[in-house]
């Protein structure tokens, strides 16, 4: 691996599955951490809306690790992202989403990893699970290859094979019927174990609880992967060949000050949300109501992001003047977007998965109750009602669902979206004085206007307040 000239070429790897549960995502991780130990500067990225691998990548890395979704992003917002997200690495490493060629719908690639790929000519380096199996994993490779010549299928790792002896089987036919490099391998006994993707998960790798795994799962990859190789077969071509203003656009001095919510209890926000937020003139103020510590005074505007504000109930409930601070800005009229966890913190109460009982901030009339099932999961493309400040009449946007709890109105409310999902058409969320909170997540970049909106607003609420 020539250092020397690490900075001088775009280097980039999607690290794909042939489906979910292969271990990309242990795979990624370990080559993250792997190649920090030798010095790299890496930044992570992972194709699809999740909050939760990216939560990995930047504990490992020590960057913030960026979402590329070709659904809810248009190809050339997708590039600005992974140019912007790439800046002073020396290679990306992009972890992929569900198999290789699995996305919206079963019938195209789009909003695949595979699509992500092409669109972003980044090589592809695929797990295969290769358990069970010697020549018929060059039957598996040769079908990834074959199904979408597109893609550039550079590499692949062996996975949960029996032995030393068992990968040079599985290597041999590979390269001998794919021409391509088996790079490496983990066994069905590499202690490696992912942490569960529990709730607390995130606060944990905040909190660096699992950076002794890292490390050993570093030293473990380096043990049994070709590093050099993976180095070697990374190069490309540069992220985006040019460049648009998209979150340059920022005002010579900010005209609003924007809280942010932000700690273990709601921590899911996509980093360019925040920049365009910036870039359309908003200082943004961090606060934690799960430290206790009530709306920053002089801010003219509040986002309360998702995350998991069930996990901690009884002690968001125990902070009363948090709870109001909050309550009363918004009954003043404080321009304000919830999304999903901030949603549910509004509601009067909230029901726990263990049947308890927790007031929360009281604004909106109803109940939160936690389920042992998913409530809603997929994209939508969504469009204001009346009333919602963020999104003009006729405006979408595109974000995505994903919530264990439901919402019980206690009487009616106006809905602040329309959403469009694979089920039709939905009224979702709550709208009232300047107040826009629903479960749906958006992605701020895939309309940047809804950030200009949302200055704008507080813009005039701070010179009528």
């Amino acid at each position: 691996m020539n250092m020397e000239t690490a900075n001088e070429k775009s280097r980039r790897l999607v690290i794909a599955g042939t489906s979910s549960g292969v271990g990309k995502t242990t795979l990624t991780i370990g080559i993250m951490s792997a190649l920090k130990q030798k010095g790299l500067i890496v930044q992570g990225f992972k194709c699809g809306p999740d909050y939760i691998d990216p939560s990995y990548h930047t504990a490992v890395s020590g960057r913030k690790s960026r979402n590329l979704d070709s659904w809810m992003l248009k190809e050339q917002t997708l590039k600005e992202v992974l140019h912007k997200g790439s800046i002073g690495a020396d290679i990306s490493i992009i972890e992929g989403v569900m198999g290789l060629y699995d996305g919206k719908d079963p019938t195209s690639d789009e909003g695949s990893t595979a699509d992500i790929s092409v669109m972003t000519d980044s090589p592809v380096l695929l797990v295969v699970q290769c358990n069970a199996m010697a020549r018929s994993a060059a039957a598996i490779v040769k079908g990834f290859q074959l199904f979408n010549e597109n893609v550039n299928i550079v590499g692949v790792i062996a996975n949960q094979v029996g032995s030393e002896g068992h990968y040079f089987l599985v290597k041999k036919a590979i390269e001998q019927e794919c021409q391509i490099p088996v790079v490496g391998y983990l066994t069905k006994d590499t202690n490696l174990t992912m942490p569960e993707r529990h709730l607390g998960l995130i606060p944990s790798v905040e909190r660096g609880e699992l950076t002794p795994f890292f490390d050993e799962i570093g030293k473990v990859v380096s043990q049994t992967v070709d590093l050099d190789q993976i180095y070697d077969i990374s190069q490309t071509s540069p992220a985006v060949e040019q460049q648009s203003d998209l979150f340059t656009r920022r005002q010579n001095t900010p005209v609003v000050k924007l809280a942010i919510a932000r700690d273990e209890a709601f921590n899911f926000y996509y980093e360019e949300n925040l920049e365009l937020l910036e870039a359309y003139g908003a200082e943004l103020v961090y606060f934690s109501p799960l430290l206790g510590e009530t709306l920053p005074t002089g801010v003219h505007g509040l986002y309360i992001g998702g995350g998991f504000p069930e996990e901690y109930a009884e002690k968001l409930s125990s902070f009363i003047d948090v709870k109001n601070s909050i309550k009363h800005a918004i009954e003043r009229g404080m321009p304000t977007f919830a999304e999903c966890g901030g949603f549910m913190y509004l509601c009067e109460s909230m029901v726990t998965s263990d049947k308890l009982t927790y007031p929360m901030v009281g604004l909106l009339p109803g109940v939160i109750s936690m389920t042992d099932r998913l409530a809603a999961l997929g994209y939508r493309e969504v469009s204001g009602l009346k009333g919602n400040f963020l999104l003009n009449n006729g405006e979408k946007v595109r974000g995505h669902e994903f919530h264990y709890s439901t919402y019980e109105a206690r009487e009616s409310m106006n809905a602040a979206f329309e959403t469009e999902g694979r089920h039709g058409f939905t009224k979702e969320g709550v709208v009232t004085n300047n107040l826009v909170a629903g479960y749906t997540h958006l992605h701020f970049a895939s309309n940047p206007s809804l950030a200009e909106s949302w200055i704008h607003r507080c813009l005039e609420w701070k010179n009528d307040d």
